[in-house]
């Protein structure tokens, strides 16, 4: 009786450690971090992979030049020059946070081909005035 009892917590056991594993997996794919300025300036292997950078988009940093758009990423009194190919979603702006994707250069400027837009998780109302709204 006993035996019959540590054979069925240890195949329990086994089947609870397998289930953690397939989930672990799961969500090690679905997690996205980003990293710092100051943490990709002073990684010295950052050149070599692809990585996403995260940070505030310094103002009067932000430049158009046909599909090229060229601004500063700071985070902690660290900035890193960005230049994206493609327009950036329309959220984005001066001041504000961005997460980008992509590799930084020998030059020490990240190559940029994805912009995400880093929203806070504060709600604040608009404060356009309010005009009359037709409700035909």
């Amino acid at each position: 009786m006993i035996r019959r009892r540590a054979g069925r917590i240890a195949v329990v056991a086994v089947l609870l450690a397998a289930g953690a594993l397939l989930v672990t997996s799961a969500l090690r794919d679905t997690l996205t971090y980003y990293r710092t300025p100051g943490e990709v300036l002073d990684d010295p292997d950052a050149t070599r992979e692809r990585v996403r950078l995260g940070g505030d988009v310094v103002p009067g940093s932000l430049r158009h030049s046909g599909d090229l758009v060229v601004f500063r990423l700071t985070e902690d009194g660290h900035e890193i020059t960005v230049e994206q190919r493609g327009v950036p979603p329309e959220t984005f702006r001066e001041g504000e946070g961005a997460v980008v994707e992509g590799i930084l250069s020998a030059d020490r400027v990240f190559r940029s081909d994805h912009v995400v837009v880093r929203h806070g998780n504060e709600y604040r109302p608009s404060t356009a005035p309010a005009g009359s709204v037709d409700a035909r």
